[in-house]
């Protein structure tokens, strides 16, 4: 049974979380068959185009039977009518790119992870008074590890999770997570457009691969 703590338990385990959107859902479904071939056990879809809702419900409905273990996130969550909507098509998670209460108790209401996304100490702090177990440092390329590591002792426990602009290099994986990170969101510089338009699914799983070793090697 797929709950909030197995949700969790299973972006802590993997190191990783990927993330991607693409129009095609065939090349969606593609893309996380090669994940998931590649080692992982979740990942997060994001809602950035008019077809992501119906491509989502497609993948549930596809990968449910195909690997009952995945754990299947939705991104790009603002507002409550998009989190009804894919807690509906049955997203295991809500991951959001800024912190909306509202978007959280709703997630918590239906028993399910909640993932804020954070830029501030301020906001930080709000998404903890909302039980967010896990909080989304975004963009990570803007704020860096020095931020981290300059504010996590004001959040004592608190789990932290970079994404936006993560590089896929040993240097940037280190440094993370010796600022105390527990697992990093990885878009683009993982799944590209290049790999989705040209179908380069040897060279995803290759990448895939690399980052969870990476994520491995680089946790304290």
């Amino acid at each position: 049974m797929q709950t909030k703590e197995s949700a969790l338990n299973a972006i802590l385990e993997q190191g990783i979380l990927p993330l991607f959107f693409y129009e095609n859902p065939e090349v969606s479904l593609e893309v996380v068959k090669t994940l998931y071939q590649a080692g992982i056990r979740t990942l997060e879809y994001t809602n950035r185009g008019p077809a992501a809702l119906e491509n989502f419900k497609f993948l549930k409905k596809e990968l449910s039977e195909l690997y009952p273990d995945l754990h299947l996130g939705i991104g790009t969550i603002k507002t409550v009518d998009q989190a009804e909507a894919f807690i509906e098509a049955g997203a295991n998670y809500i991951v959001c790119p800024i912190v909306n209460p509202a978007v959280g108790d709703l997630t918590h209401e239906a028993g399910l992870l909640w993932i804020p996304g954070c830029f501030t100490p301020t906001e930080i702090h709000t998404a903890q008074q909302h039980q967010a177990a896990l909080i989304k440092i975004f963009p990570a390329n803007v704020l860096g590890p020095a931020f981290l590591s300059s504010i996590k002792e004001l959040f004592a426990g608190q789990l932290f999770m970079p994404t936006g602009g993560v590089e896929l290099e040993e240097e940037n994986f280190r440094t993370w997570f010796e600022a105390g990170v527990c697992a990093v969101g990885m878009g683009s510089k993982l799944i590209s457009k290049d790999i989705m338009v040209n179908r380069k699914y040897d060279t995803l799983h290759e990448l895939t691969l690399k980052a969870i070793g990476l994520a491995k090697a680089s946790r304290p």
